[in-house]
């Protein structure tokens, strides 16, 4: 049987996933995490994606851990449930290695419930717009679990290390203006304008040059652990690469000619 738990859809170089567990808040089961590894895996292999957009289906992007399929567990012995659950996640965090890693910049549109593993996925993304009507909780405390899907690793990256405990310990929720001001997501809008904004951010990055993008998304994620030394190489190789591409040519004479540059040519 086909598992549609996660959508993938082409429209030119724009891959798209979409969570398709509407009815049940997109929440995370065993099935939306094989989904999750093979989507990821094969928008990331394919040269023609030039970006990646994640979304949720329905009126939430996602509420964390589907808590029916947990429950199925708890008859385990806790050994064997402990083994279960260490597969279940390391085998969902090959997904979220991914889109950390593929060269191509990946712009989450969220709504409604970025809750759990929801909020840390969104965390793994690039870019992210937010509808006005988006909340944010980690809510794991009140199951009992520590964060997965990187969450420990992004959010103190993004909010800093106290603020990021507050958010974890505390299990509050808070609102999209507050996720704005924290600097978890880029963008807020009106619930029916969220497509078009994401869209617009989606098509900036289409005609955006393509080695830019990719060198540029890799030396960010890169400088969180490089010592200084090491990135200023890293730095210096990726602008000589970039200046060896035809959209830099292009970059130079379309300013010179006072005009708008026509990228996408390497």
């Amino acid at each position: 049987m086909d598992n549609d738990t996660v959508l993938l859809t082409r429209d030119g170089p724009v891959a798209t996933l979409t969570l398709n567990r509407p009815d049940a808040l997109n929440t995370l089961d065993f099935a939306m995490v094989e989904a999750l590894v093979a989507t990821t895996a094969a928008v990331a292999a394919d040269d023609d994606v030039r970006v990646v957009r994640l979304r949720g289906a329905g009126k939430h992007f996602m509420a964390g851990g589907d808590l029916h399929t947990f429950a199925g567990e708890l008859s385990r012995p806790p050994a064997e449930r402990q083994q279960t659950f260490q597969a279940m996640i390391q085998r969902l965090h090959s997904a979220i290695e991914t889109l950390c890693r593929m060269p191509q910049p990946v712009v989450a549109q969220v709504h409604g419930a970025v809750a759990g593993f929801g909020l840390s996925l969104m965390n793994a993304c690039d870019l992210v717009v937010a509808a006005e009507d988006a909340y944010f909780a980690s809510a794991y405390r009140h199951i009992a679990l520590t964060p997965d899907g990187g969450g420990t690793w992004s959010l103190p990256r993004l909010v800093g290390t106290r603020k990021a405990m507050e958010i974890m310990l505390l299990g509050e929720r808070f609102d999209a203006a507050e996720a704005l001001r924290l600097g978890l997501v880029n963008r807020v809008v009106p619930r029916d304008a969220l497509d078009a904004a994401a869209r617009a951010m989606v098509d900036s990055l289409v005609a955006a040059p393509r080695q830019m993008l990719r060198n540029t998304k890799r030396l960010l994620h890169a400088a969180h652990e490089a010592e200084l030394s090491v990135q200023l190489h890293a730095e210096a190789v990726s602008f000589a690469q970039c200046a060896a591409t035809e959209d830099f040519a292009e970059g130079i004479t379309a300013f010179l000619g006072k005009r708008a540059p026509r990228f996408n040519a390497s």
